[in-house]
This record gives structure tokens, sequence and C-alpha cells, in this order.
């Protein structure tokens, strides 16, 4: 018993491991996870695949082991104690129960025999009438299929096990040792993968994912393993005519179901079906069950804005969900775009879309007075606005050397901090979260405005004409002390544009906040007062100089401008930690939907269901099956009256149990 439970803790601690921690995934997402050294140990042990580690099948065989010896010797005796009444007992074992009572009958011992008999029956005891000398035993019995608890629990946990094992990889394993098969860890044409990497259909146990576009067909599932995938072949084709995915008014998904065509590969039958979420087709053995959704290689349309340098001028990009583009034009030959996914729709927290790129760190001092003016693009934690923000695009940017950076950015503007902002998220790795940069909407929906203020600030021309009228817009008048102030003003407006403007080393508010580190501590907070000051007069007549350049109109000073300037100011700064040359928007799309369906043989299924039905009758019966013993030893006096004693007795001594004996105690010797 120790050894069983010892064991069942073993696989409780196990359980919650394999529960916790995500199974089968590619072997990069734990290695950016937990890094080179617990990746490492943690494979060793086998957990990323815990319920299929050799660890764990083996506790499990134990434990069968240990259960059914357990079983098989207790068992036995159980069943020989329900059916025995223990009328072996005698006269002085019973005077040295606990639970016992003693009584005269004025009538003979047959007629006390007979009542009693009626008596107990009526309360639901099985009663059997022992001849002894000199005496009547009447032994009676409640409750003995208590010990079918004992049976039927110790017999589920067994059940299941055997049922997991049926469940396991063993199959699979035992065809690797015995018949060759070796998991496939290239890449290439599931049709040509070779023999010793695929599973025959008469595989007795497995559960594998096929990805089905719309108007493809599959027949093969992929199971995953640790050292690659084994191609499992089905005995049917699966043939994907139509994708259903439905919403509810939030954009929350609430419906995902597969319109498919299944063709018989042995008598070549067709016939349509549905596989909705928990409710699968089940099919000669095989149930298919709705797993997921994918993209299927929808087609995407996209213009490119560069992010470097005074250039303004955008290209047009097309591309294909899970295959590659190179980008075109000067220097961006030497980046290759991995398109990753693609989403129609997306339901955001809008109360807090993601955490801004921008990670300025600067003394408390100066963070006070700069925080005055950079604002913040984060919402509070406590709230809740779920919105559908609508298509997404997610890809990789690979440059020549191999390093890449993931991004995702909407096609649509939502409204952030103020004002419409487009989203173009950012993350170095799958295992952080990404990060937002900010551009804003212009009057006309689009990022046109802010690319135009972008490139201007990155020309040293035009700058110089900013700060110029900057300086006469602030201080007008021709005098020569006016004059004087001017140019002082204008030299440090270009100075601070020049800053902001940064180099390949830093810019934006990071290469502000280090050129005020070198002010005295005491005069930081006066010095960003004015040095934003100037920055952001100075960043209005750059706006107007360059839609001029363009031969637009300026804009009118108003306060829908002025927060379309700040928030574009702040988006300027997050370039800096964006990373990419281009900035790629989503103009339009054609989606393929692919459905993702997981197909399974389970033959331990269904036995694992008999040990569940085992194991609550057993504990039930346990708990609320009490078994009770009665003997009741009748002689005869010699004045002819019969002298009763009666004994009573439990496995578990109850509250129930006592007041059951007071009451037999003082019925069974009412005269009828």
């Amino acid at each position: 018993m120790r050894f069983a439970i010892s064991l069942l803790s073993l696989l409780a601690i196990a359980s919650i491991i394999g529960t916790v921690m995500k199974q089968n995934e590619p072997m990069p997402n734990y290695v950016n996870q937990f890094g080179p050294f617990w990746f490492e140990v943690f494979g060793k042990i086998g957990l990323y695949a815990v319920y299929s580690s050799w660890w764990f099948l083996l506790i499990l065989a134990f434990l069968v082991a240990s259960t059914s010896l357990c079983i098989s010797r207790n068992a036995p005796k159980m069943l020989k104690d329900m059916r025995s009444w223990r009328e072996n007992v005698r006269e002085q074992s019973l005077r040295n129960f606990r639970h016992k009572a003693e009584w005269s009958f004025p009538g003979t011992r047959a007629e006390l025999v007979t009542l009693l008999t009626d008596r107990i029956a009526s309360r639901g005891y099985k009663v059997k009438q022992v001849d002894k000398e000199n005496a009547t035993l009447l032994a009676a019995k409640q409750g003995a299929a208590n010990k079918w608890g004992y049976i039927f629990a110790h017999s589920a946990i067994v059940i299941i096990c055997i049922g997991g094992l049926l469940d396991s990889d063993l199959p699979m394993r035992f065809q690797g040792w015995f018949q060759g098969k070796t998991p496939f860890a290239g890449n290439g044409v599931i049709a040509d993968i070779p023999a010793q990497h695929r599973l025959g259909l008469g595989n007795p146990t497995f559960r594998g994912n096929t990805l089905i576009p719309e108007g493809a067909s599959s027949n093969t599932a992929i199971i995953a393993q640790q050292g690659g995938v084994f191609i499992q072949d089905l005995p049917f084709t699966i043939k994907l005519n139509r994708f259903i995915i439905d919403f509810y008014s939030t954009g929350m998904p609430k419906l995902f179901a597969s319109e498919v065509e299944i063709t018989d590969h042995e008598t070549g039958k067709k016939f349509p079906a549905t596989i909705k979420v928990n409710q699968p087709l089940v099919y000669k053995g095989l149930s298919v069950y709705q797993s997921s959704f994918e993209d299927g290689g929808s087609k995407l349309k996209l213009s490119g804005y560069p992010m470097t340098g005074a250039g303004n001028t955008t290209f047009a990009v097309s591309g294909e969900v899970g295959n590659t583009t190179p980008l075109k034009g000067g220097k961006d030959n030497e980046y290759t775009v991995e398109w990753s996914g693609f989403r129609p729709f997306n339901v955001e927290n809008m109360a807090q879309s993601g955490q801004d790129l921008r990670s300025v760190k600067v003394t408390k001092s100066f963070a006070a007075g700069l925080d005055k003016h950079l604002g913040s693009g984060a919402k509070s934690a406590t709230v809740k606005e779920l919105k559908n923000v609508g298509p997404s695009v997610q890809y990789k940017l690979r440059d020549k050397t191999g390093q890449a950076r993931e991004y995702q950015n909407y096609m649509q503007s939502v409204q952030s901090d103020g004002g419409y902002v487009f989203l173009a998220g950012m993350r170095e790795s799958p295992s952080e979260p990404f990060r937002y940069l900010r551009i804003p909407a212009d009057d006309n929906d689009s990022v046109d405005e802010w690319m135009r203020l972008r490139a201007a600030i990155q020309s040293p021309k035009l700058r110089a004409q900013a700060a110029h009228r900057y300086a006469e817009r602030a201080l007008p008048g021709n005098r020569d002390g006016v004059q004087a102030l001017q140019q002082q003003l204008e030299q440090s407006a270009i100075k601070g544009l020049s800053i902001f403007a940064g180099d390949s080393v830093q810019s934006g508010y990071v290469a502000v906040s280090r050129f005020l580190e070198r002010v005295p501590q005491a005069e930081q907070e006066k010095a960003a007062d004015i040095f934003m000051k100037i920055l952001n007069g100075s960043m209005w007549d750059l706006w107007q100089i360059a839609r001029a350049e363009d031969g637009l109109a300026p804009v009118i000073a108003d306060e829908k401008h002025a927060r379309f300037l700040q928030l574009a100011t702040n988006a300027y700064a997050d370039t800096f930690f964006y990373g990419a040359p281009v900035y790629l928007q989503l103009k339009g799309f054609d989606e393929v939907k692919a459905s993702v369906l997981q197909v399974t043989r389970a033959p331990g299924k269904n036995v694992v269901y008999l040990g569940c039905l085992l194991l609550v009758m057993g504990i039930f019966s346990m708990l609320y099956i009490r078994e009770r013993r009665l003997w009741i030893w009748i002689t005869s006096a010699e004045d002819g009256k019969a002298q009763a004693l009666m004994a009573m007795s439990s496995q578990r001594i109850t509250l129930d149990f006592e007041k059951e004996f007071d009451v037999l105690k003082q019925q069974l010797p009412q005269q009828s």
C-alpha cells in the first residue's frame, strides 16, 4: 500500500508538470523559454513529453504490477469474507464485545428465534440461523457489498493505467525498436518522405494533426516527436470544402466548424460531414476533432515605407503567408521578409493594448519634468475593453547574417492615448510579448503625414530651415538685439533637432536625456522645460516646411493637429527601438483559411472510461455503504423462559452505527 501511494504521488507530480509545461512543442520554443542550461536539464529528464517519457511509463507499469498483486492477494479474502456469516463465534466472545445487550423473553426459545428473525430481516439484514449445543445463534449482516468498493477502486487504478499505456506512444516505440521507424527531421513534400518515417494503417494508437487549406485535401496526419515527426497514413482522404468561423458581437470567436468530404480509400465511398468543436467525426475507428485554425496561404498586398534616411518614397510589396519575399530597392536588398501569419480579426483589450517600445531610464528629477511632455501610451491594467481592431499581418525580417526580428502590423488605426494610431509591434524572440510603435493617423487616416515628418527630421537642410523659421516666429522684429537673440535661438533649435534626430547610436528622447544629463542636476528640470519647448516649436515649423516641399498647404494650428504632432514626436522617438529599415503597411488581402484537425485512434479511451466508472462506484461504495455484523445468542433458562445475548460490530464506529445499535437494543427486546 505504501509503495502504491508513493507511485501515485509521483504520477500526480509528473501530471502537474505535464499540465503546467506545454508538451511536444518545437525545441527552439523551450530554448527561448528556459535558456540553454535548463533546456538541456529538462530535456534529459523528459519534461517536454512527460506522458511518453520512459520513467513515466515505468511508474505506470510498476503501479499496475503492484496494485494487481494487491488485488490478487486480498480480493479472494474479501470475497470469502463477504460470503461468510462468521457463525463460529461463542457466547463468551460475544460478551467481550463493546456493543452488547442481554434480555429475557417470557416465551420459548423457538418463539424468540422466530420473532427476532422477522424483526432483524425487517431492518434490512440478511439472517442465518445456526443451531448450537443447547443454544441457537442468529447471525445477521448488512452492507457486505462495502468490500466491492475496495475491489472496484483498486481495479480501477489498474484499468486506467492500462488504458493510459494503450494510448501512449509505446506502439510507436516498438515500431522504432523492431521495424526501424525513425522520426523525420527534415523538410520536404509529405508524399516523398521515405517509408522509415511513415506509420502504417495498422498503427494501434496515435494522435496527430493535419492542416488543410480550403479546397485542399489530406490523407496523412503529423505526429510530433522530440526528434522530428512521424507521418501517419490514414485510411481515407479529408477534403476541406469550407471553414466556418462565427463571432460574438465583441469580435471573440464562438464557433469553429469544418465542412469536409471524406473519401474511403478501400471502397471509394464519398460522403460529406461537418466537424465542430466537441462534435468529432468518427469513422473506421478514427476520431477527427476540430482542433484549431490557421492561415492557409493568404495573398497579401502591402506598402513599404523607409524608416531610415531622408527619403520618403513608398514601394509596393506582395507576399503569401508561409513564403518569403526579398525586399527590393537600395540597401533593403539585404533583407528577406518571412510571412508567418495573417489574421482578419483581432480582439484586443484596448485598455491595455501592449507596452510601448520606449524604455527611457533617467534620473528621477529629469523624468518628472520630461513625463509632462511625453505622456504615456499604456493604459490602466485594471480596465478591460475588448474590441475588434481589424486585420493584422505578422512577419519576420531577416538580414543577410541570418538575424531576424518579428513584427506584427495592424491594417486599421485604433484609438489610443487621445488619438488614432497604427500599431506596429516588434519582438526579438518568440518568448517575448510584442512591444508597439504607435504611428499617429493623419487627417486621411494614413501614415503618410508621419512618414513625411520622419523624413524631414532626418534632413539637415530642412532642420536648418525649420530652426530659422521658428526663431523668427518666436522673436519677431529686425532690431540688432532681437536678431542676435534670433540667431542664438536658431542655433539652439538646430542643436535640439539634431540631437532628437540622432545617429546610429541613439536618437529621440534617449539622446535628449543623455544630453541633459550633462547639465548640473539642480538645473536639469528647468533645462528640460526649455529644451522641450524649443523642440516642440521647431517641430511644428519642420512639419509645415515638409508639407510645403511636397506642394501641400500648411495645416491649421488647432488642438487636433497639436495632438498629432505630439504623438508623431513620440513615435519618432520609438523608431530607434523598432529596429527595422522599413515599415510594411497592409493594404489588401485575399484570405485563404485552413483548418487544423486532430486525428486520433485511442483504443484505451473506453478502457479508461470503464476504469473511471469502477472508480466512482468503488469510492461511493466505500464511503456510503457501511458493513454491520449482528449476532444473537439465544438459550433456554431453567424456568422455561428464553435468554438472549446480542452483540454488534462494524468496521467504522460512527454516530450512525451508535444510533442503530441503540434502536436495535430498544426494539429487539420488546414483546409482541
